[in-house]
């Protein structure tokens, strides 16, 4: 394998690969990203091949540089961005969905009831992690007379952020969808939006698989099960590039669809999404104003004159809420933790104790 002094750039760099984190690589490593993530095993594309690596106590995601040696992850490089959930264990746990994230595509599909409340939590994450979201909306072949609804309804929700309809189908929109998706970029939505469907059109070729969506409720089956980082070929049909073979457009990751999309240390990602809410709190009276019950307050005067939506304000307070709570829980369980810990060494120190005859 190439050393990490010089590494094959037209290689890595097809993966997002940079002088700033070859400064990091020392003598005799092989640096690599995370395509796959599997139980006891990550999948890594270096410069020279795909390895499989034992992960060796690193808990790596889709996405991470990582150092390999002799088949093993011996290091994981500082990440630039993460795109992060809380679990839905109850333990308010962070998930990383996908490290080192420039673009998040938040893929609505037009034939289902728009979730508002969905996408502005996605938009939270992408905000919060440090990447840029466009909102996708997909399937728009199918429209029935809702496409112009749809898209107000998602610039409603999604202020300052692009939305660009596409149809994976008839190919419209999909080169507006390729130019979004600059660098590193995370498809993310429910099951059954067409996020596969769209990873393939943009890929070229039938990468991942996929599946209709349930005719009772709407709902999709989880096609895509796990998380796989590809890269994108610039092809000439969408981007212009007189010789896609010698360009690449960055890298796509495909997720699973999501059911839970919890927050957690997200205050400025939410701030982020709901920029609308921001920017009238600023009119407040008060600088600490809750938008509840107080004079003057400017948010509470835009909803009763018809220029915010109520929905709106609510469901900015709610994800608030929910990211307090998050933080409560998680300062709670590690304070449980501390106690657990000191316990022990107490109960361990008396035992010594007794052993010796004190």
């Amino acid at each position: 394998m190439l050393s990490a002094s010089t590494p094959d750039h037209t290689t890595l760099t097809r993966y997002g690969w940079d002088d700033a984190w070859n400064a990091l690589v020392p003598d005799g490593a092989v640096p690599g990203r995370v395509a796959r993530v599997d139980r006891g095993r990550v999948d890594v594309l270096t410069a020279d091949d795909r390895v499989h690596a034992d992960p060796r106590g690193h808990v790596p995601a889709v996405g991470d540089w990582v150092l390999v040696r002799d088949g093993t992850v011996s290091a994981v490089l500082p990440r630039r961005t993460a795109l992060t959930r809380a679990t839905v264990s109850g333990r308010s746990d962070a998930q990383v969905l996908a490290a080192n994230v420039d673009t998040v595509l938040v893929v609505v599909p037009l034939d289902a009831r728009l979730r508002p409340g969905r996408v502005e939590r996605l938009l939270a994450l992408a905000w919060e992690g440090g990447a840029t979201p466009v909102v996708v909306l997909t399937k728009i072949d199918r429209d029935d007379g809702a496409l112009v609804e749809a898209l107000t309804d998602l610039a409603d929700s999604a202020p300052g952020v692009d939305v660009v309809p596409v149809s994976a189908v008839t190919g419209d929109g999909l080169a507006e969808v390729a130019a979004a998706a600059r660098g590193t970029t995370v498809l993310v939505g429910p099951s059954g939006a067409g996020k596969s469907t769209l990873a393939n059109a943009l890929l070229g070729v039938e990468a991942m698989a996929t599946g209709a969506v349930r005719a009772v409720d709407g709902k999709g089956r989880h096609t895509t099960v796990h998380r796989e980082l590809l890269p994108l070929p610039c092809r000439t049909e969408l981007c212009g590039a007189a010789a896609p073979e010698a360009h690449h457009c960055g890298v796509l990751v495909d997720t699973p669809g999501l059911r839970a999309v919890g927050v957690r240390d997200a205050a400025e990602g939410i701030d982020r999404a709901f920029t609308d809410v921001v920017e009238l709190g600023e009119g407040c009276r008060f600088t600490d104003c809750a938008h509840q019950h107080e004079p003057g307050c400017a948010v509470q005067e835009a909803v009763a004159g018809g220029t915010l939506p109520a929905r709106r304000l609510e469901a900015y307070r709610k994800l608030l809420r929910e990211d307090e709570w998050a933080a409560a829980r998680t300062d709670a369980r590690l304070a449980a933790e501390r106690r657990g810990r000191w316990k022990q060494v107490t109960k361990e120190q008396r035992a010594a104790y007794r052993a010796r005859g004190y």
